[in-house]
């Protein structure tokens, strides 16, 4: 029964992901009648930059919903959910997703109280998460150890979830702004959010580094995830510090460092696939193969970078 509720958390896993990345596409407008048209401004207006900042933020964070979700729901049926509390991811990363594919959408400028409630508990579960698997690899013969950390619960894992939490509470916070110079964090908000992104970016570029350097970099491509993405962060980070101004080559990184997300995942369906047995055995060998949801993570965060630039660039200090 428990082999059954989790493949179909699979199949919803996949269907959501695929969703969540159209989302990005946001679709076109419902037709309006000519008086409202003249009544309301056009999302492509300056004015409305904050809201396409908070869309961009809610967009990010259903992508790394869908990313927690999945790894969740495939470590802990391989740990065959011994503690109830393993549920608990599920449960918070598919209501963020749902709330990142409405907030995707939403071009109102007003925060909504229900997603807001549920990124918060989302970032609240990652939190738990973190503390709970912290305390797994501790607690392992050897303690605070290489092994330990190689081999015991994931300590990035949770954070995909923490991380899907805070791009959605702060796109939601965005979003009660004004109109003219947001702020956030006591600072303008195109640079908080750059600075948001660039320290998430970092911190999962650490966790990859981590399982790559476990798998002795035996492919040239594992790499990829260690070069591309913390020169982005970097970019990023440059860009939220230094004057506001076009920056290029920060966008063409960011959209590489998105790409390589994709990129990233079919290069683990391929090593799934060279695993004995390959996709025929696929229900042993996605359990032991390299994680499949894992890179979409960097596609998120690459899309909030990207949103962050954009609101970034159009600042004044």
């Amino acid at each position: 029964m428990t082999r059954t509720i989790f493949y179909m958390l699979g199949a919803l896993c996949a269907a959501s992901g695929t969703a969540a990345l159209a989302a990005k596409r946001g679709g076109a407008p419902r037709p309006r009648a000519p008086q409202q048209l003249a009544r309301t401004p056009s999302t492509h207006q300056p004015e409305q930059a904050h809201i396409e900042a908070a869309r961009g933020f809610n967009h990010g964070s259903a992508v790394l919903a869908f990313s927690a979700l999945a790894d969740s729901a495939v470590e802990h049926y391989r740990g065959s959910v011994e503690n109830r509390a393993m549920y608990a991811p599920l449960l918070s990363a598919t209501c963020s997703l749902l709330a990142g594919l409405h907030g995707g959408r939403d071009r109102t400028a007003a925060s909504h109280s229900a997603r807001h409630a549920v990124y918060v508990a989302a970032a609240a579960a990652g939190i738990a998460g973190t503390a709970f698997h912290l305390y797994n690899v501790t607690k392992r013969p050897g303690g605070w150890s290489w092994h330990n950390l190689f081999y015991g619960a994931p300590l990035g894992a949770p954070m995909s979830l923490l991380l899907s939490g805070a791009l959605g509470a702060v796109g939601e916070q965005l979003r009660n702004e004004p109109a003219v110079d947001p702020r956030l964090f006591g600072m303008p908000a195109g640079k908080a959010l750059a600075l948001a992104a660039s320290v998430g970016l970092a911190g999962t570029v650490a966790e990859v580094g981590l399982l790559h350097f476990r798998g002795a970099f035996q492919h040239r491509a594992m790499y990829a995830p260690v070069t591309v993405p913390p020169l982005a962060a970097v970019l990023l980070m440059q860009a939220a510090l230094c004057a506001p101004r076009k920056r290029w080559i920060t966008r063409a990184w960011l959209r590489a460092t998105a790409a390589l997300g994709m990129l990233g995942m079919l290069l683990h369906a391929r090593g799934i696939a060279r695993s004995q047995g390959g996709w025929r055995n696929w229900s042993q060998n996605i359990l032991g193969g390299p994680p499949l949801p894992a890179p979409p993570g960097f596609t998120a965060l690459a899309l909030a970078g990207l949103a962050a630039l954009r609101m970034r660039e159009t600042e004044h200090e």
